[in-house]
């Protein structure tokens, strides 16, 4: 009995495990069905630019709702569930390119894009705007592009005359003005702010850019913002924004060489003409890209040699630049870039008189010679949620060993310049979230500066949000904080001849301050290629070392320092039009802005009297309101058969100060009045001049420009032309004209119509490698000045060659 119950009990027990194993087979069987049936698809592959066969960084590919952006690779991933899809690929300046396809479950398949680019204008790629890329047509300001093709077609020798070609941008001794933001400073200073692959390049001691210093022979684009920038790009940025973007080596190696010989003809007066032997300049650059695997390398360099008309002056320089990237995998890039110049040169600051327009007066000549380079490590990654972290570097060093008769001015600087930036791109509710830290550390010494070292630290944090709303509406908002430190010693002592002569207390041996700013912009398109755009920024800008410190001659008048000078502030709004068109082959747009800017204690410099001795000093002259209107055209493509570029435009600037004496005051004022903006605005001004009207006008601006760059080519032929028409400057410093520059009230007043300088070119094109220009400078040999006391060039003629393999 016992036996049966053992052998009923083990067979249950066996009964119980054989159902278990059943249902765990049966567990196993479905869940591994189920697997395969519910199994995703894989969609992956990389892309690229169909014409330079470079592959594209953080592209995106939308598949509905789900979507990713490339590596540094240009690879891409999606994982899908099984079904057809429109997957759409994009990067901004390219053609949009949608692709059905259809994935099986478990499939993996390969899609590799090449994407054309785009045949609107408005869709070229910019970053400056937002510190991302954005379509031109969806920047909220106005923002102008030049490409590398127009440095070579004009023989630009430095970024300065290519800026020349910007439509509301004008250099008056070579400092940057933009619709009238700035004066002339004398080299101290400055309200715009030159960037190189996103980073500031100004020199430390004078806040100022050195144009020729940029590496032309490398450029990718010229990017310029117009109006204030602060709330990205901090101090500096009150009046806009320069930003050169250098190229990397695309996917085929290139090589170019480009010499050039520049002869200049006789002046139209032909008593101005003082050389026997003829004056030049010549010079070249070559510039080589090639990527060695993961490895990308840039090499290039340049030289100068000019022998101007102006007396005594001449210049020789000479640069070599290098850029590198590696990618060390397909989330992680490293790379190290660097700039070195060196020159030497002479000139002076005005003519001799109107019987020597392009002579010397006495031993006033500037003579030195100057070094200085970059070095710029970055890094960046890319997490695997796709945001970008980004930490790149620039050390600066300066050396200029300037001076003349009168004073020794050379000076010594370094700058170190750090940024961590954050980005992230979120596609499914269209938002670019951008946010950053930034440290810039100074050290500067001069005899300029009293022989004293200065040291100074700028800390800054900014957020930046780009929000696109209904495919048609974007909105940007920026906000930073910049917090400022000088540490000086408590008493400066300026020496003549080892004689002290002044004495400046810094209470504390510093100079603090902090300021936030603020910017919002947006863009609507209005219809197919139309885009109505308003924006509105504040500006800031923290007082140069050389505004408040120096203490030298110049042009035989002194130049004082003012430790009291405070920041200027101010803002700048704008609404404007953009209006795309297409005429067959040829697409362009059309631009229509108006705009306004304010700026609080504007920073000029003035002259001062010390008893009977005139003397220029850096002084904040008031609040200042600037209103105008713009309108450009940009275009290219085929126009009449003819392939065609076109960049024109005009601008109207009505530049006033806030604080102004009409004339009857400032003859018969009180003493109380005498102490005023208003006063000493006027006083200073040459409108104000015997038998002039006192018109309220700021100093140095040109109330009308306008400009026109127009080339066409057909077959092995091209030809250009190019009109600047300066309106008459019609006030400038009232000492300038009555006792400095000798003769200067009589020619302004016997030159008073404005300038209109043309210039004209042609081209030869061998073949597909080569390329032979002859480029024609003041066509109509104009004698015209940009800066008072100095006549500009004569009619000139370049020969150029562009080789490239």
């Amino acid at each position: 009995m016992r036996f049966f119950q053992r052998k009923a009990a083990s067979h249950n027990h066996i009964l119980i495990m054989n159902n278990i194993k059943s249902t765990l087979l049966a567990s196993l069987l479905v869940f591994s069905f189920g697997f395969i049936w519910g199994q995703k698809a894989t969609l992956y592959g990389n892309l690229a630019d169909a014409d330079s066969k470079e592959l594209l960084v953080s592209a995106t590919v939308q598949a509905g709702i789900i979507g990713t952006i490339t590596d540094l690779n240009g690879y891409y991933e999606l994982s899908l569930d099984p079904g057809s899809y429109e997957i759409v690929f994009s990067f901004v300046g390219l053609e949009t390119l949608t692709e059905v396809v259809t994935l099986k479950e478990g499939e993996s398949r390969q899609l590799d894009v090449f994407l054309s680019e785009s045949t609107n204008i408005l869709s070229m790629a910019t970053v400056t705007s937002g510190r991302h890329e954005m379509a031109l047509g969806e920047v909220t300001v106005s923002l102008d592009v030049l490409k590398p093709n127009l440095i070579q077609n004009t023989n630009q020798t430095s970024l300065s005359g290519l800026l020349d070609k910007v439509p509301g941008v004008n250099l008056v001794g070579d400092q940057a003005n933009i619709r009238g933001g700035s004066g002339f400073s004398y080299g101290a200073g400055s309200r715009v702010l030159l960037l190189v692959d996103d980073m500031p390049i100004m020199q430390a001691d004078a806040g100022y850019p050195q144009w020729e210093d940029v590496p032309l022979e490398n450029i990718e684009q010229v990017e310029v913002v117009k109006g204030a920038a602060s709330a990205l790009y901090g101090s500096s940025a009150l009046n806009g924004i320069i930003n050169v973007r250098t190229a990397f080596a695309k996917a085929e190696p290139e090589t170019q060489f480009s010499p050039f010989l520049l002869v200049y003809g006789e002046p139209r007066n032909k008593a101005s003409k003082w050389w026997d032997t003829p004056r030049y300049a010549t010079g070249g650059s070559a510039v080589h890209r090639q990527k060695f695997g993961k490895f990308d390398v840039v090499l290039g360099g340049n030289y100068y040699r000019q022998e101007s008309v102006n007396d005594s002056t001449w210049s020789r320089r000479g640069r070599i630049n290098f850029s590198t990237r590696y990618r060390i995998t397909d989330r992680l890039s490293v790379g190290l870039n660097g700039n070195f110049n060196k020159s030497k040169s002479a000139s002076f600051f005005f003519w001799g008189g109107l019987d020597s327009l392009l002579l010397r007066p006495g031993a006033a000549v500037s003579e030195g010679g100057n070094q200085r380079y970059n070095i710029d490590p970055y890094i960046t990654y890319f997490d695997k949620a796709n945001n970008r972290h980004k930490l790149q570097g620039r050390f600066f060093n300066v050396k200029n060993n300037t001076g003349t008769s009168e004073a020794d001015q050379s000076n010594r600087s370094e700058v170190v310049y750090g940024e961590y930036q954050f980005q992230r791109k979120m596609e499914r509710i269209g938002l670019v979230a951008s946010a950053g830290a930034v440290y810039i550390g100074t050290a500067v010494k001069a005899p300029l500066y009293g022989d004293t070292t200065f040291t100074s630290r700028n800390m800054a944090g900014y957020l930046q949000l780009d929000k696109k709303f209904f495919d048609k509406l974007n909105i940007s908002g920026g906000f930073r904080y910049e917090n400022n430190l000088v540490l000086t010693p408590e008493v400066i002592e300026y020496k003549n001849k080892d004689v002290i002569v002044r004495r400046d207390t810094v209470p504390g041996g510093e100079i603090k301050e902090s300021k936030p700013v603020f910017r919002l912009g947006t863009s609507y398109e209005l219809g197919r290629a139309t885009f109505l755009r308003a924006s509105w920024g504040q500006g800031y800008r923290f007082p140069s070392i050389a505004e408040k410190f120096i203490f030298t001659l110049f042009g035989g008048t002194p130049i004082l320092p003012n430790v009291d000078l405070v920041s200027e502030t101010g803002w700048s709004s704008e609404i404007g039009l953009r209006q795309g068109f297409k005429l067959g082959g040829f697409s362009g747009f059309l631009d229509l802005a108006g705009f306004i800017s304010e700026y609080e204690d504007m920073m000029e410099f003035n002259v001062v009297f010390q008893g009977f001795l005139a003397s220029f000093q850096s002084q904040n002259v008031g609040n200042t309101r600037i209103k105008g209107l713009e309108g450009s055209i940009t275009g290219r493509g085929d126009l009449f058969g003819l392939e065609t570029t076109v960049l024109a435009g005009y601008t109207f600037i009505d530049p006033r100060f806030k604080e102004w004496a009409p004339l009857d005051s400032l003859k018969n004022g009180s003493a109380a009045f005498r102490m005023t903006d208003a006063y000493r605005n006027g006083i200073n001004s040459s409108v104000c001049s015997a038998g002039n009207s006192c018109e309220n006008i700021l100093k140095y601006r040109y109330k009308h420009t306008a400009k026109v760059d127009i080339e066409s080519r057909a077959g092995k032929f091209s030809f250009g032309i190019s009109a600047i028409y300066n309106s008459f400057m019609k006030n400038i410093d009232e000492v300038f004209e009555a006792l400095i520059v000798p003769g200067l009230r009589q020619y302004r007043k016997e030159n008073n119509k404005g300038d209109l300088v043309l210039g004209a070119r042609a081209a030869y094109f061998p073949n597909d490698h080569l390329k032979l220009a002859l480029i024609l400078g003041n066509v109509t040999n104009e004698e015209w000045v940009a800066r008072p006391g100095k006549v500009e060039a004569p009619r000139h003629y370049t020969l150029r060659v562009d080789y490239s393999f």
